[in-house]
């Protein structure tokens, strides 16, 4: 139920609601032949050529695939399945894009919705459904632990960033209980990702004041929306000045992430850990036939402090540690600072 639900959210994140209804059952296997592939193929390159953030590398993926459709390359292949991860394995050797990859489903493949993202819970629940509807009701929506370790260290695990207006109250919730801690441990070493504006929101519980935090360039409008915290918190604020240790590591992805990169970019917290999954573009899926889709990133992150983002190389701990060992190592730096005599780092702030 929990890959479910993440999967579902995720698509809310990226696309209006009705892209995860549930369609007819098909068969499991789909048989593919030449012009099957040949349909697929078209399909792909011009939704990678309209949308992809990258243009340019869109075109190599072009050159590739049809010199190898001309090869006869996917002649023999006639799994769906085997197509779709050829077809991804093909364009990886071109372009190194976590977010970029073909899908195939045993069921149908709902059409592209171009419709607004819902904005709040009201408009959510007014396109949902209603399996979808139940399962938020019911999920954690990734708050999966609040703890202290000890009278004085807080732990709150984050497993997704699920969109702000469903995980508000949980946040809430969390950080009253946190609040009578002097240090906090947040991990994120198995976090599937989610949305900037999730994001914004949990980080917003840990600055003093208004703070930008990441900026989106869209390919489509070529325009740049600014990330910023939010200025009323329906919990208690942690503030910018009580030290946090995240740990992350290579199943630490997307928003994941992103929270990852800004906290840490903001000198608000100090990662312990292994290098995170490497993925900075958000994507959105496309559909390419009745049983095949495309996930096709068309914007880039952009922090206003590093002027760059963690596409391909992750986020680089400050302080290597197995991921198993990760708490430990945090725990014990965690207790020394809070031992320490030295006052904290404030927050870092950017108009």
């Amino acid at each position: 139920m929990k890959k479910n639900l993440s999967f579902a959210l995720s698509l809310f994140v990226l696309t209006v609601t009705s892209a995860v209804a549930a369609p007819p059952a098909a068969p499991t296997e789909t048989e593919m032949n030449r012009a099957a592939h040949a349909e697929i193929i078209d399909t792909l390159l011009a939704k990678l050529n309209s949308n992809y953030v990258f243009p340019e590398k869109a075109k190599e993926v072009e050159v590739v695939l049809r010199q190898r459709q001309r090869d006869g390359k996917y002649d023999a292949i006639t799994d769906g399945k085997q197509f779709a991860i050829q077809l991804s394995d093909d364009i990886e050797a071109v372009i190194h894009d976590k977010h970029l990859s073909v899908r195939f489903s045993s069921r149908e493949v709902p059409p592209d919705n171009v419709g607004p993202k819902p904005k709040t819970r009201a408009e959510w629940e007014k396109v949902v459904p209603p399996a979808v509807l139940q399962m938020a009701r019911t999920s954690k929506l990734g708050v999966e632990k609040v703890d202290h370790l000890g009278p004085k260290i807080g732990y709150l695990q984050i497993s997704e960033f699920p969109p702000a207006f469903l995980v508000g109250e949980k946040y809430a919730v969390a950080m009253n209980e946190l609040s009578d801690t002097d240090g906090l441990i947040i991990d994120l070493r198995d976090n599937r990702g989610g949305g900037p504006e999730c994001v914004a929101l949990l980080v917003s519980y840990f600055v003093d004041e208004r703070t930008r935090l990441n900026d989106l360039w869209e390919r489509s409008t070529d325009q740049t929306t600014q990330h910023w915290t939010q200025d009323t918190l329906e919990g208690k604020r942690y503030g910018g000045k009580k030290p946090v240790i995240i740990m992350a590591g290579p199943q630490t992805k997307s928003a994941g992430e992103d929270f990852v990169y800004t906290m840490q970019a903001l000198k608000r917290a100090t990662v312990i850990g292994a290098p995170t999954w490497g993925g900075a573009h958000p994507a959105r899926p496309y559909r390419l036939n009745d049983h095949f889709s495309v996930s096709i990133p068309g914007l880039r992150s952009i922090s206003p402090i590093t002027h760059t983002n963690w596409e391909g190389v992750g986020v680089i701990p400050d302080i290597a540690a197995e991921t198993d060992n990760a708490l430990t190592v945090a725990r014990d730096l965690m207790q020394k600072r809070l031992a320490s005599t030295e006052a904290p780092v404030a927050a870092y702030h950017t108009n």
